[in-house]
């Protein structure tokens, strides 16, 4: 998927609010929280995009601890729908 393709979908009921179900092309799929940080645009424009996975959210949405997650390349994602 294209970065705006992208973007389209998680802006803005579900950037860092809510997980969606994430389908890539060569991985199983996962479901996740888009998560905006101070080089969210940066990564947008490389269609790089921060992921905490759903095992990690509420640890996550507790301690705001970034490093629980991980950054995926949009060229990866096929498809994102609500889950």
């Amino acid at each position: 998927m294209t970065n705006d393709q992208i973007e389209k979908f998680v802006n803005p009921a579900y950037l860092g609010q809510k997980p969606v179900q994430i389908i890539f092309k060569t991985r199983p799929s996962i479901k996740g929280m888009f998560i905006e940080m101070n080089d969210y645009a940066e990564l947008k424009s490389k269609n790089l995009w921060r992921i905490v996975s759903e095992s990690k959210i509420g640890q996550y949405k507790d301690s705001g601890d970034n490093s629980l997650a991980r950054i995926f390349n949009g060229t990866e994602i096929t498809r994102l729908t609500d889950s």
